[in-house]
């Protein structure tokens, strides 16, 4: 089959009919929110460009982004260019933020991966990259700030292909004037462009002495198109010059089948290079057909869309940003979710940034926001009628990094706190609430400070909760090393039946995990079966906060002895005579404090070993061992075991320390005893607790 067929395009230009969705991606600072500006510029959609800095882009519409100048969440902005429909949708690159792109990428046609001539931030372009290519997404780079660059774009792309398993295609090559780039000639086209201020380039002549590096440079983009096309090949060996048509053709060839990633250069800040990257997206990128094969959906069937975001807003209520990937979906549709919820459409919206308009319904191939789908979550597919949709995406939220313990600034917003907290956590996946019943606590993660700072300023700014935040208290036992015995007796008399239970009891240490076991050694009588249960209970009840102040873990109690009273005697009379004897016994026994220990698996650019190493060990870590990350290139991964009270903080100085990509997952592995100074400090620091809660 002709590649022009297979793509959609034909050789005289014929483009895909329908929308197209793309996404714009890039590492934190590389100029995505201000290329989404300069494009909706080129595309009539703005009178004038904002800045980041100046908080007045259509990206960034958030105040939580506006104030920290950082994208938190995915901006959507549509516009027509040429007659042909992009959605474009802005998402955040720092890593704390990257899981929101997650779940875009399964809706969206191709992307455009923003970066920049700077090999520190390489490995946060890996990143990136890593999940376009997890998720089979076609994508072309924009190398940003070109007019700032300081270094050969040839130079440049052997710092990007360390970033990328896919091959990188040089597409366009830079005009330099006394080191400054000033324009491009674009490879395909054959053709010079100079760069204009906030305007389309301008064609000129090919200078004489641009011919050879652009035969070049054209030469090994050709050479690269040929390793998949015969015919091109056998023309490039024959000295043939191959037909621009056959070039093309194979560019959007290899796109769409995840070959290469075509480079394109420019600078976002001053709308150079928007138009060729443009036409490249609307002649190159795939479309919904293509898209719709890549996600497993038939063309056939009742209307369906794909969830790519929620939001919740005080006056319009909860808003889902959907791409309907099938048909047609209007307001008043009854829809049912992956999950089997049913809802029925409130409104369809078209948004450009923060701003809102209504529309009756959404064609298929768009993007729009659907109203009050109440427990349709993101991620999910929705579908026309009372049959389950079926899942198009499943993305699993990140491991958390980082917690705040959290506690509301005034009693009566409890209530209203655990509403936002179920909002805030619906409108983002990889936030995560927690109880914590023993230490008191409410504890939300994520993926960093960052992370949850904004999500604290959701809390006070979008719902009216505010609330402290502290760092999370470490769930400490104790246990004994020795052995004791004692007699609890509770005897009490004020008139009618008394109370009275008597028990004898012997504590001795088992082994780490074995909990907490109760051993009975009644014989005769003395102390009768019905108040067995009860001296168990008494027992239990003690051991949820010993002499040291924590809960007790790994201790044998056995019932020896006792007596009881033939009227006086009683369930609760025995449970007290059990708590006695354990308070009796246990100090006696050679209390010890145990601290969680936590298996952690850090994963680091090989440059960021020693640094990492060493952060570990001062937090007390002991390194079990270091190996090559399995499939990253130029990634190593640290395993250790690093006490729970020491991982505050962590994922805040490995980042600092590897630019920050840095990151690590971490579980519960085992108990072990924490002796001297620092155990000193634990118990005086929960005495205190203790006296300050009475």
């Amino acid at each position: 089959m002709p590649a022009s067929a297979q793509n959609g395009v034909s050789a005289n230009g014929t483009r895909r009919a329908g929308p197209r969705c793309i996404a714009i991606v890039g590492p934190f600072q590389s100029g995505k929110t201000t290329l989404l500006e300069s494009i909706l510029m080129r595309c009539g959609a703005l009178s004038r460009t904002g800045t980041v800095k100046g908080g007045n882009t259509v990206g960034d519409a958030a105040p939580e982004a506006r104030a920290h100048q950082m994208s938190t969440e995915p901006t959507v902005a549509t516009v027509d260019f040429l007659g042909d429909t992009f959605h474009f949708i802005d998402c955040p690159g720092s890593v704390e933020f990257l899981h929101e792109m997650r779940h875009v990428l399964p809706a969206v046609d191709a992307a455009v991966v923003v970066c920049e001539a700077d090999d520190r931030k390489a490995p946060a372009l890996e990143l990136v990259l890593r999940e376009l290519e997890e998720a089979d997404i076609p994508r072309f780079l924009f190398l940003n700030k070109i007019d700032t660059a300081s270094r050969r774009v040839r130079e440049t792309l052997g710092i990007l292909q360390r970033a990328s398993r896919t091959p990188l295609l040089l597409r366009q090559i830079p005009i330099w004037q006394k080191g400054i780039a000033v324009g491009f000639i674009d490879l395909a086209l054959e053709r010079a462009f100079i760069y204009r201020e906030h305007a389309p380039s301008e064609i000129v002549p090919l200078a004489v002495d641009e011919t050879g590096r652009e035969k070049e440079a054209r030469f090994s983009m050709l050479e690269r198109l040929a390793d998949y096309d015969d015919e091109l090949m056998e023309e490039l060996l024959g000295d043939m010059e191959p037909p621009r048509d056959r070039v093309f053709d194979d560019l959007a060839r290899e796109l769409q089948h995840r070959h290469v990633v075509p480079v394109l250069i420019g600078a976002a800040e001053r709308g150079n290079g928007v138009t060729r990257l443009l036409k490249a997206l609307r002649h190159e990128a795939p479309g919904l057909a293509e898209t719709r094969g890549r996600a497993g959906i038939l063309p056939e069937g009742p209307p369906l869309a794909q969830v790519m975001k929620t939001w919740h807003s005080s006056q319009g209520g909860k808003v889902s940003l959907a791409r309907v990937m099938r048909g047609r979906l209007a307001e008043g549709d009854v829809v049912t979710s992956s999950s089997g919820t049913e809802a029925r459409i409130a409104g369809v919206l078209t948004l450009k940034g923060a701003e809102q308009s209504r529309k009756p319904a959404a064609e298929e191939g768009e993007v729009a926001g659907f109203a009050k789908l109440d427990g349709i979550a993101t991620g999910e597919a929705f579908m026309l009628g009372k049959m389950r949709a079926s899942v198009v995406s499943a993305v699993a939220p990140p491991e958390a990094v980082h917690a705040f313990a959290i506690a509301v600034k005034d009693r009566k917003d409890d209530v209203r706190l655990a509403a936002a907290l179920q909002r805030l956590t619906e409108e983002d996946t990889a936030l995560a609430v927690t109880q914590v019943p023993e230490l008191g606590e409410t504890r939300l993660s994520g993926q960093g400070e960052m992370h949850l700072r904004v999500a604290l300023e959701k809390l006070a700014g979008r719902y009216g909760v505010t609330v402290t935040n502290r760092t999370p208290q470490v769930g400490y036992r104790e246990t004994i090393r020795g052995q004791a015995g004692a007699r609890g007796r509770h005897r009490k008399q004020s008139g009618g039946h008394g109370q009275y239970g008597d028990v004898v009891i012997e504590v001795g240490p088992l082994g780490r995990g074995e909990g907490i076991q109760f051993i009975d050694k009644i014989t005769g009588g003395v102390v009768p079966r019905q108040y067995i249960g009860s001296v168990e209970a008494g027992m239990r009840d003690f051991c949820e906060k010993g002499p040291l102040g924590f809960p007790i873990v790994d201790v044998a109690v056995a019932l020896t002895d006792g007596s009881y009273h033939t009227v006086d005697s009683s369930d609760m009379a025995f449970r007290q005579a059990a708590r006695l004897a354990m308070s009796e016994a246990m100090p006696q026994a050679k209390p010890v404090l145990l601290e969680p220990i936590l298996s952690v698996d850090v994963v680091i650019p090989s440059e960021a070993m020693s640094r990492a190493s060493a952060l570990i060990s001062a937090r007390r870590g002991q390194i079990l061992g270091y190996d090559t990350r399995p499939g990253w290139r130029g990634w190593d991964q640290i395993k250790a075991l690093v006490p729970e009270a020491e991982m505050t903080g962590l994922i805040v100085e490995l980042r600092s320390a590897t630019s920050g990509v840095g990151s690590f997952s971490a579980r519960f592995d085992h108990l072990a005893e924490l002796a001297g100074k620092p155990a000193e400090a634990v118990v005086s620091a929960q005495a205190l607790a203790l006296a300050q809660a009475r």
